[in-house]
């Protein structure tokens, strides 16, 4: 009999989580060493809960509307592992005829990954992770699924922020971008802008120490230079001591939340003169998409083919043109990155350029008659 396939996700949905799963089912339908592909509803404690779904029980009519659903389709979790839960899975798993475990995620996701892969591989099973994130924060990969959609998002919404403050020119507006520790999704920002002096006119990630007197300096010079500025901030900014400039307000095991950065950025500028959608659809980047589902289909045939114990990267070739190549990275090397900027108020021409292939394709266009005053 043909052992069956588990998907787990961990962490945060990503406007192309599904896309991958969609991979994932595709790959193991043409593969006869694989059963089913069993779905793990609502992440890694279902796994002790036994919620699996056959998910080659659907339709490829239905499973196509992966491609564009929103959120999780199977659910995810933070669930903590500790190592008895580990040491408990090779057993659940027997159970249930699974010979092979994907999961996708981030950081938190792959050091799971590897600590299963290391509890199961005695057991002839084979593990291997599907990289995710909307932070674009596992390295040793140029990029990651998720990110493209989250850029492409947050770059439309500063781009439309940015018309409207630039038509009713009294405001300062401030806007939030995720990432407590890596200011990819905040640095994606500037590409909204279509020539010199466009908003976002200030940038800061959270890499680099936030300075208030500073952000309130360069305010004050842009406010009476332009009459309105656009801010964008990560909500992870921190100061020279390393401590998030707002108090916490909620912790857990793996992590502590912090207030509200733009509110506190705004509240500045009155005393002293959001999180934008990580899986949103209606702005999804089409090569996000096809990037997803690309990693799902490789997970499928690293782990049947004998390669666990690794994530699927990607490797940026030299080039004008856009092309990546997959390649294996062991689960254990993977760990954050980051790239920041000199000021911490902006981003760097190169960045841009790396950045822009992600988002697939260009921002809508619009006319704007100030745009020819």
């Amino acid at each position: 009999m043909a052992d069956n396939l588990l998907v787990v996700h961990g962490g945060g949905p990503t406007a192309v989580i599904n896309a991958s799963l969609y991979g994932v089912i595709r790959e193991a339908k043409k593969n006869p060493s694989i059963g089913k592909v069993l779905g793990a509803i609502g992440g890694t404690g279902a796994i002790f809960t036994e919620q699996f779904l056959d998910l080659t029980a659907f339709s490829d009519e239905k499973l196509k509307l992966l491609l564009h659903t929103p959120a999780s389709a199977i659910g995810s979790s933070r669930y903590p592992l500790y190592e008895e839960d580990y040491a408990k899975m090779p057993e659940i798993f027997k159970k249930h005829h699974i010979g092979y475990v994907l999961l996708n995620g981030g950081n938190g996701t792959m050091d799971a990954c590897e600590h299963i892969y290391e509890v199961c591989r005695d057991h002839g099973i084979g593990v291997a992770g599907i990289p995710k994130t909307v932070d674009n924060d596992i390295a040793m990969t140029d990029h990651v699924p998720g990110y493209g959609s989250a850029a492409r998002y947050l770059a439309a919404t500063t781009q439309e922020v940015g018309e409207d403050v630039k038509s009713l020119p009294i405001h300062v507006s401030v806007i939030e971008a995720m990432g407590r520790n890596a200011g990819w999704i905040t640095a994606a920002s500037a590409l909204a802008r279509r020539k010199k002096g466009d908003a976002p006119h200030l940038i800061y990630v959270p890499e680099r120490p936030f300075h208030e007197d500073e952000f309130l300096e360069d305010v004050e010079r842009l406010y009476k230079e332009k009459g309105g500025v656009v801010v964008v901030a990560s909500e992870g900014l921190t100061n020279v001591n390393g401590e998030s400039i707002v108090p916490p307000i909620f912790k857990s095991d793996r992590a502590v939340y912090y207030g509200d950065v733009s509110a506190y950025l705004a509240e500045l500028v009155i005393k002293k003169p959001g999180i934008c959608g990580r899986a949103s659809i209606a702005l999804q980047s089409p090569v996000d998409r096809a990037e997803a589902i690309l990693v799902g289909e490789l997970a499928v045939k690293a782990v049947t083919g004998g390669n666990g114990g690794h994530m699927i990267g990607f490797k940026r070739q030299p080039g004008d043109i856009y092309q990546v190549e997959p390649v294996l990275v062991p689960l254990k090397d993977v760990m954050l990155y980051e790239r920041i900027n000199e000021r911490g108020n902006d981003i760097t021409d190169e960045f841009v350029k790396w950045c822009e292939p992600l988002i697939g394709g260009p921002l809508p266009e619009f006319l704007n008659f100030r745009d020819y005053i």
